[in-house]
């Protein structure tokens, strides 16, 4: 098997996370590794089709079906790209500008392959994952929706997305 044993590979949470710890989780003294990518996602004050700033982000999902969902991601990247290591987490919950939200980290002999597939894993999230956004603005809540430019990012690797 390519990946990791010990860090499980997803995690969907409430709280924080570290980026020191969860790359030195992932690496974990394997020496094969010459190259780890991340990707830190955060909530913005400010979103496509609003005239104000946000002041908070919701994020919904369905336990046990998100975890899924994302294990099946992971799976997809490990067949495409040469990885040691892959682990997401995704917030939920009550989130707030400048928050993180969502965290991304492969390792792989070499950056190239690092690189792909941390993106590949991004732009599956961002269509394929199975969560909910509600903005809170000073124009009241809204869901937010896909973004076409999301689909075509994925579309680029060969895949339709399926909302």
């Amino acid at each position: 098997m390519k990946t990791q044993a010990l860090t499980p590979r997803v995690s969907i949470q409430t709280f924080d996370f570290d980026l020191s710890t969860e790359v030195a989780a992932l690496r974990a003294q394997d020496p094969r590794v010459g190259a780890v990518c991340s990707f830190i996602g955060t909530v913005r004050d400010r979103t496509a089709g609003t005239t104000g700033s946000i002041s908070s982000m919701e994020l919904e999902h369905y336990p046990g079906m998100t975890e899924k969902s994302i294990e099946a991601m992971i799976d997809a990247a490990l067949e495409r790209f040469d990885l040691y290591g892959a682990r997401v987490i995704h917030r939920v919950g009550l989130l707030q500008p400048l928050d993180q939200i969502v965290l991304v980290v492969v390792t792989s002999a070499h950056r190239g392959e690092s690189f792909q597939a941390c993106e590949f894993l991004m732009d599956y999230l961002k269509t394929q994952a199975p969560f909910w956004k509600k903005e809170q603005s000073p124009e009241g809540a809204r869901w937010v929706d896909a973004r076409v430019s999301d689909d075509a990012a994925l579309a680029g690797w060969g895949i339709t997305a399926s909302n």
